[in-house]
C-alpha cells in the first residue's frame, strides 16, 4: 500500500504542470478550499449557459487542452491572477467533470497528497440514468481510506440538481467505477442503454469508460472521447475480449486493492495500453493523435 500511494503522489503526463508549476505553490490544502479553487478557474462546457454566459466556438474549443500545463497557461492568459482569485464567468478556462478533476488531482499530488483520477458515471444527473463523469479519489490519512471528490458540483449545482450528498464526500453507490458499471451490466443489475451521455449509450460506452479508467489509474487521463485499443474494437458482446474485460473490471470495481495487477496488465497488454496514438472523435469527426503516453 505505501508504494501505491507513493506512485499517487507523483504527476503523470496530463497532470505535471511542467512550465507553470509555480502556479500551484503556496495553495490552500483543505479539500472544500481547493474544490473552491478549482470552481473559480474552471467553467463547464454544458453549464455555461445555464450561470448565464454564451460561448463563442473559440472558447468552447479550451475543451480539447489534454494537459495540466496547457489549461494552466490558458488560464492565466485569461486572467493573470494567483488561483485562489476566483475569476469572472468570462475569464474562467472552459472545460468539462475530466478538467475539473484533473486540476484537483494535480494540486493534491504537488502537495504530496495521493491522488488520481476516476472515469465511471455519476448516478445523481438524471434519474434511472447514469452519466458519463470524472471524480477525484484521494487518499485520506486520517480516515486511512479513498474519499471520493466531486469537484464540479459548486453550490449551484448542488442547488439545481438538489444532489443529496456531501461532494467532498461522494458515496460509492452514486459516483459507479467503470469496472462496476461493467459489472453491472453483465451480471443484468442495470440496463447497458442506462449508461452514457447524449445519445451515446450502451455496453461499447461502458467498455470505453472502464479502459479510461485504467488508464487513468496508470496515471493516463485522457480526453472523454479519446480512443485506442481495445475501445475501439468490435462490440463487446460478440468477440473474445469479454473474459480480459470482466478481469479488469474485477480488479477496477472500487479502490483497486491490487493496484500491482492492474499497472502490470495495462503496462504488459497491447489491448489495454495507449501506445502513443489514439483517435479522438469530436465535431462529428475523428482525429488521430500522437501523444506520450
Amino acid at each position: 500500500m505505501n508504494a501505491d500511494l507513493t506512485y499517487f503522489t507523483q504527476p503523470g503526463g496530463m497532470t505535471n504542470p511542467g512550465s507553470q508549476a509555480n502556479l500551484l505553490e503556496g495553495l490552500p490544502s483543505s479539500i472544500a478550499d481547493l474544490c473552491k479553487l478549482v470552481q473559480g478557474t474552471t467553467i463547464h462546457i454544458f453549464w455555461a449557459e445555464r450561470y448565464g454566459i454564451s460561448l463563442p466556438p473559440e472558447r468552447q474549443a479550451e475543451v480539447q487542452l489534454r494537459s495540466l500545463e496547457r489549461r494552466l497557461k490558458r488560464m492565466v492568459e485569461l486572467d493573470p491572477r494567483p488561483l485562489t482569485d476566483a475569476r469572472p464567468l468570462d475569464k474562467k478556462v472552459v472545460g468539462n467533470c475530466r478538467d475539473f478533476t484533473l486540476l484537483l488531482v494535480s494540486i493534491l499530488r504537488h502537495q504530496g497528497v495521493p491522488a488520481r483520477a476516476r472515469c465511471g458515471f455519476g448516478a445523481y444527473f438524471l434519474h434511472n440514468h447514469y452519466e458519463d463523469h470524472w471524480v477525484c479519489e484521494y487518499w485520506d490519512i486520517t480516515q486511512d481510506r479513498w474519499v471520493l471528490v466531486d469537484a464540479q458540483l459548486d453550490d449551484f449545482q448542488c442547488n439545481a440538481m438538489k444532489i443529496p450528498f456531501a461532494p467532498l464526500d461522494v458515496p460509492r453507490d452514486q459516483f459507479i467505477m467503470g469496472g462496476r458499471a461493467w459489472q453491472m451490466c453483465r451480471n443484468g443489475q442495470a440496463a447497458p442503454e442506462s449508461f452514457g451521455i447524449f445519445d451515446m449509450h450502451g455496453l461499447g460506452f461502458v467498455r470505453g469508460n472502464l479502459v479510461r479508467d485504467i488508464a487513468a489509474l496508470n496515471k493516463v487521463e485522457l480526453l472523454p472521447w479519446d480512443c485506442w485499443g481495445i475501445i475501439e474494437a468490435p462490440d463487446p458482446s460478440s468477440h473474445g475480449d469479454l473474459t480480459f474485460l470482466d478481469q479488469l473490471a474485477g480488479l477496477t470495481c472500487d479502490d483497486v486493492p491490487n493496484f500491482d495487477k492492474v499497472h502490470s496488465l495495462y503496462k504488459s497488454d497491447t489491448r489495454l495500453r495507449m501506445d502513443g496514438t489514439l483517435h479522438s472523435y469530436t465535431n462529428g469527426g475523428m482525429e488521430t493523435i500522437q501523444i506520450a503516453g
